[in-house]
This record gives structure tokens, C-alpha cells and sequence, in this order.
């Protein structure tokens, strides 16, 4: 392992040695990454990355006040993985990056932490899986839930019986959102490298509904709020279940109540069905709402204690006067509905958000077992670069492929209105071409996923 990582241009680690992360995308997420990585005592923040010069240049100012050290700043990221000085990357831009620049820096010898969805479309993920196999690379998918003690004893009830035959498990997604209006072709704003952010997706012109945040909400670059929230629900009623890839897919929905530039629906309720290992068939439904709504299984109502869940959007610039504010999301709703139910035999159990969890057992909906606790997803993908061993890896890459797989199921089926047959074992919907080459998604040149990684 240690000779395949020189030659690779990468660095063996000693036992003093820090791991050198550099922050891809740093305006939204990427800055939580910031927090989260400076938190890490084995981990040191040497580079940034980001086609906004401006939230390039003050990020790297917040950096160097946060941690006494100015780190490396870069523009494009095949830059940046030219740098030997970097043991490993962490993905926070939009969803059309995710897979490609991932790959990219496997191939240049580097580590990677990458947000969910890892994807963009299934093809890319698995090229992605591919990628950090051949290329012996320690991948974290960004689903923290799963680095939560909370959570693993949750699913750890789920799966001993404590609510006895688990046949059903219900991802809720029920995040207030507004409207997004609409947004006029402009020129590309200073310092703003728009070829580079454009990247692997169509060229199209310049609006602010096309960039900041509201790519979640456009097709060419995000996957809707199924891909963007409700990944973790997603992710944590198939870690539940005990289920890989689906048999069937059917998503029905729409885009309700707003004349606005988004293209995916706001709601969107969809069903899944497993061959589980033991022969038993499985189901998940997962439902989004983006309203008014009401809360189920008191998720939501704080009777959990849970730590809550991101705000809808990202916050507001204090360094900008109220008339000169974008808006990119409102706060979060009091209606606000996010987590899991799983349903068995003796009882079911709740998740509020991704550290706690509630149980009520029998015919008469008896109080069981319930906790909370919360972990650190970014210290334990430090922890397996310096060792080196993937098996400790709480979210590996497959696990993230497979749960982002149901995301692009969910959406292929809705855009086509009609249901799927998939095949767990070819990865391949069954008779239905259209719905193959939408799972397979087109390139830019210069910026194309590879057949051979």
C-alpha cells in the first residue's frame, strides 16, 4: 500500500505527520468542512479551492485567523491535485462535480472526502467505486449520520429485533422552501471562473437561479431536494433495512404552488421494493414536501432532543446591509418534518434528524429505548488516511452508490412517469433505454467521466 501510494505522488504518513486536506467548494458546505476539518487534531487545512475568487479570498483569511495558518489557494482543482504537498481532498461543490473531481484526485494519488450525493448520475458513481478500488484510495461519502452513536444504536435496534419483523421503513423529507422567482441571463459576475464552475454540465447562460444554492433546483447541475436533504433520510432507511440496489422503483410528483425557475418537483413521493438476503421482500417510501405540513412520530416537535438539521438555505451575508441580502432559503419552519420510521412486527421507531431516536413497542404503542448522541464523520476519515484501513471507514463509497443510486431511481422514474425494474446486479434498468441514458448523463468536453478510471 505504501509503495503504491508514492507512485501515485502521494506521502506515507509517520506517526507525527498531520493530514494536509485541501476544501473544494467552500461557500456553503465547504465551510462547514472548514469548521469540521479544524476541529480534527490530526488534520491540517493546506488548501482551499474555489472558482469564486472572492469566497476563495475570504475564506482563506477566516482560515488563517481560525487556525494561525494561511493555507495554499487555488481556482481549478487539476491545479491543486498537482500539489504533492496534499494527502487528501474534501468535495463540497455542486452535485455535477462530486463524481469527477473525486475521481480525478483518486487518480492523482490523493484521498477523498465527498459530499452527497456522490453523484450526479449512476453511471459516474460507479465509476467512482471503481476509481478508489483500483486506485487503493480511502473514501468517506458524506453521510454523517453514520458516524453517530445515536444512530448506530437506532438501526442497531432495528436490526435485532427489538421491533420485531422490520418490513417497512419511511424516509421523510418535509423541508419548508419557497419560492426561488425568476432570474434574468446576466453577466457573470466578477472573479466568478463560470467555464470552470459549468464544469461536466451543459454551457448555458449566466443566472443567479443557475448558481449559488438554487443549482440544487435545476437539473443540469442538482437533483432536487431528493438529492440534496433527503439523501440522509434515504441513507439511513436502507442502512435500517439491511438492503442494497431496489427491484422497483415508482415516483410520482410535481412542482406545486410556485411559477419559478425550479425544474424539480417540491414534492415527490416514491416507493422502493428490496429482495431482502433472507428472501424477504422490503419496502421503503419516501416522501418530500416543501410546505406547510404536520409532524409524524413527534419528529420534529423537539420531544426527541434531537441536534436539528441544516437550515433550508444558506445564511445571510452579515457583512451586507438587509436591502442588499440574497436570498437563498428561509429559516427553518416550525413544520419542519425531517427524519425516519421504521415499521416491524412489535412496534416502530422514530428518527428525529441523525442523532436520536424514540421506540414504541407492542399493540399498545408502549414507551421502548431511546437515546442520542452525535459523533465526528470528518475524525473518522483522518483517522483511516493515517492507517490506512478502509474497512474502518463509516461511510465507505459503496454504501454512498447504492443510497444515491435510489435518489437518481427516484427522479428517472418521476421525469418519465413510470415505474422501473432495475437490476441489482447489472445496475441497469431493465428494457427501458430512456431510462438508461438518463441514469447515464452527458458530458461537457474537457470535463468528461471516463469509461476506463
Amino acid at each position: 500500500m505504501g509503495a503504491a501510494t508514492l507512485a501515485l505522488g502521494g506521502r506515507v504518513l509517520g506517526a507525527n505527520d498531520r493530514v494536509r486536506v485541501a476544501i473544494c467548494g467552500v461557500r456553503g458546505r465547504g465551510n462547514d468542512h472548514i469548521k469540521g476539518f479544524s476541529k480534527v487534531s490530526n488534520a491540517e487545512i493546506a488548501a482551499l479551492c474555489d472558482v469564486d475568487e472572492s469566497v476563495l479570498n475570504q475564506r482563506v483569511s477566516e482560515v488563517e485567523k481560525l487556525t494561525g495558518h494561511k493555507p495554499k489557494s487555488y481556482v481549478d482543482v487539476r491545479e491543486l491535485l498537482k500539489d504533492k504537498d496534499i494527502d487528501a481532498i474534501s468535495i463540497a461543490t455542486p452535485n455535477h462535480w462530486h463524481s469527477l473531481m473525486a475521481i480525478w484526485a483518486c487518480q492523482a494519488g490523493k484521498d477523498v472526502y465527498v459530499e452527497k450525493p456522490c453523484s450526479h448520475n449512476t453511471f459516474e458513481g460507479r465509476q467512482l467505486v471503481r476509481a478508489v478500488k483500483k486506485y487503493n484510495r480511502i473514501c468517506q461519502h458524506g453521510s454523517q449520520s453514520r458516524s453517530n452513536p445515536g444512530m448506530l444504536e437506532a438501526i442497531q435496534h432495528v436490526q435485532d429485533g427489538t421491533i420485531g419483523d422490520v418490513y417497512l421503513a419511511r424516509a421523510l423529507c418535509y423541508k419548508w422552501r419557497q419560492a426561488i422567482g425568476h432570474a434574468s441571463p446576466e453577466p457573470v459576475p466578477a472573479g466568478v471562473n463560470y467555464d470552470l464552475w459549468t464544469g461536466p454540465a451543459p454551457m448555458q447562460q449566466f443566472t443567479r437561479n443557475r448558481f449559488h444554492y438554487n443549482w440544487h433546483w435545476i437539473w443540469d447541475t442538482g437533483n432536487g431536494e431528493v438529492g440534496n436533504q433527503a439523501i440522509h433520510e434515504i441513507d439511513i432507511a436502507r442502512w435500517g433495512l439491511g438492503v442494497r440496489f431496489p427491484v422497483r422503483v415508482s415516483a410520482m410528483g410535481g412542482h406545486f404552488m410556485f411559477d419559478d425557475d425550479q425544474q424539480t418537483p417540491n414534492v415527490l413521493n416514491a416507493t422502493f421494493y428490496f429482495d431482502g438476503s433472507d428472501g424477504k421482500r422490503k419496502m421503503m417510501e419516501l416522501e418530500v414536501r416543501h410546505w406547510i405540513t404536520n409532524h409524524e412520530a413527534e419528529i420534529g416537535t423537539r420531544a426527541y432532543g434531537a441536534g436539528g438539521v441544516p437550515a433550508a438555505g444558506l445564511a445571510a451575508d452579515a457583512k451586507k446591509p438587509a436591502g442588499k441580502q440574497t436570498s437563498l432559503g428561509p429559516l427553518d419552519s416550525k413544520t419542519n418534518t425531517i427524519g425516519n420510521i421504521f415499521y416491524g412486527s412489535n412496534g416502530y421507531l422514530g428518527i428525529d434528524g441523525y442523532d436520536a431516536y424514540k421506540t414504541w413497542l407492542t399493540k399498545q404503542s408502549e414507551p421502548g429505548p431511546s437515546g442520542k448522541a452525535d459523533g465526528d464523520h470528518f475524525a473518522n476519515f483522518v483517522d483511516c488516511v493515517r492507517s490506512r484501513r478502509a474497512e474502518d471507514i463509516h461511510c465507505p463509497i459503496e454504501e454512498g452508490h447504492m443510497s444515491t443510486t435510489l435518489v437518481h431511481l427516484a427522479n428517472a422514474s418521476y421525469r418519465l412517469g413510470r415505474t422501473l425494474q432495475f437490476n441489482p446486479t447489472t445496475e441497469q434498468v431493465m428494457g427501458d433505454e430512456e431510462a438508461n441514458a438518463l441514469l447515464r448523463g452527458s458530458y461537457r468536453e474537457g470535463y468528461v467521466v471516463p469509461e476506463e478510471v
